[in-house]
C-alpha cells in the first residue's frame, strides 16, 4: 500500500503515468482502422522511418548547440513519420507495388538511416535504446504537453470521424460510389496513424509501437460483436495494459515498453478463453426438448451407400 501511495504522488511518476494512459487510450483507435483495412504491421514501417526522423531532429540540436540535443526528436520524429505514412498510402494507392514490398522498404530504410544519422550526431547507444523500447522513465513537462496535445487530436480524428473511416476501411469501392471523399481520408488515416505512432514512441518504443495498436484491437475482437464495441473495448484493455504495465515496472526493475506488450498478449490470450467458454454456452441445441421430432432419419447402410449413384 505505501508502494502504492509512493508511486501516484511522485512528480515523476504522474507524468509517466498521465502519458501511459493516453497511449493506452488513443493508440488502439488508430490500431482497429489498421486491422479492418489488413495494415496491421503499417505502425511497424512507420515507427522505422520516425527513428530517421528522431535522428535527423537530434543532429538538427546539435548544430543549433541546444542545451537537449534531444529536443526537436519528437518534432523530428512527427515529420518523418507523416512522410512515411503519405509514401506508403501513395504506393498502396498507386499499385505500383505490392504493400508487403512497400513495407519491407519502409523497415529497412528508415532502421538503417536512423542508426547512422544518430551515429553521426553523435548519440550512444543508450539513446537508440532509448528509442527503439521506449523510456517513459525520462518523459518531461515538454514531452507530456505534446503528448497530451497529439492525443487530443488522434482522439476527434479517429472517434469523431468514425462513420466516415470505417466506411472507407471496410469497403473503399462501396465508399467511392456512395460519394464520400476517399483519398482524403485515407489520407487522414495515414497521417493520424503516423501520430500515433510518435505519440506512442516514448511509452513503448519505436520497435514495439505497433503492438499497442493492433493487440488490445485483436483482443477485443474476441469478445466484441460491432465496430464501435470492438474499438472502446480496445481502448479499455490499452488503458489497462499500459498502467498496469507501467505500475509493475515501479516495484520490479523491467523494461516498461516490454512488460505493457506482454500484459496486451497476455490480455488476448485471456480474450481467447472467454470467447471459447461463450461458445461452448452458446452452442445450438435441441430448441423443443419436451416435443418428439416429426422426422426420423437413420444412418444409411453400406449397401445403400454403393448402391447411390454419383454426382458430377
Amino acid at each position: 500500500m505505501n508502494s502504492f501511495i509512493d508511486m501516484v504522488t511522485d512528480p515523476f511518476m504522474q507524468r509517466s503515468l498521465l502519458a501511459a494512459a493516453i497511449v493506452g487510450l488513443t493508440a488502439p483507435i488508430m490500431g482497429t482502422y489498421l486491422v479492418q483495412r489488413r495494415l496491421s504491421l503499417l505502425g511497424d514501417g512507420i515507427g522505422h522511418v520516425a527513428l530517421t526522423g528522431v535522428a535527423l531532429g537530434w543532429m538538427v540540436g546539435s548544430a543549433m548547440n541546444l542545451v537537449q540535443r534531444d529536443a526537436l526528436a519528437i518534432p523530428g520524429a512527427i515529420v518523418a513519420a507523416i512522410a512515411g505514412a503519405l509514401a506508403i498510402e501513395y504506393v498502396r494507392e498507386r499499385g505500383r507495388t505490392s504493400g508487403d514490398v512497400a513495407l519491407a522498404m519502409l523497415f529497412y530504410s528508415g532502421i538503417a538511416g536512423g542508426v547512422v544519422l544518430i551515429s553521426i550526431a553523435g548519440g550512444t547507444n543508450a539513446n537508440l535504446m532509448g528509442y527503439l523500447f521506449g523510456s517513459i522513465t525520462t518523459v518531461t513537462d515538454l514531452d507530456l504537453a505534446m503528448i497530451l496535445g497529439l492525443g487530443a487530436l488522434i482522439f476527434a480524428v479517429g472517434f469523431g470521424l468514425r462513420a466516415v473511416l470505417f466506411a472507407v476501411s471496410n469497403d473503399e469501392e462501396f465508399a467511392r460510389a456512395s460519394g464520400l471523399p476517399v483519398r482524403t481520408a485515407n489520407i487522414a488515416i495515414a497521417i493520424v496513424a503516423a501520430l500515433t505512432v510518435t505519440v506512442s514512441m516514448r511509452v513503448v518504443g519505436l520497435l514495439l509501437v505497433s503492438a499497442i495498436m493492433i493487440v488490445p484491437v485483436a483482443a477485443a475482437q474476441q469478445v466484441a460483436t460491432t465496430f464501435k464495441s470492438t474499438m472502446l473495448t480496445a481502448m479499455g484493455i490499452g488503458v489497462t495494459v499500459a498502467v498496469g504495465g507501467l505500475s509493475i515496472t515501479w516495484v520490479h526493475q523491467l523494461s516498461p515498453g516490454a512488460t505493457i506488450v506482454l500484459l496486451a498478449v497476455a490480455a488476448y490470450l485471456l480474450a481467447l478463453v472467454v470467447r471459447s467458454f461463450l461458445n461452448k454456452r452458446h452452442t445450438p441445441g435441441d430448441p423443443h426438448p419436451d416435443l418428439p421430432d416429426d422426422v426420423q432419419l437413420s444412418a444409411a447402410t453400406p449397401q445403400q451407400t454403393r448402391s447411390e449413384p454419383c454426382n458430377e
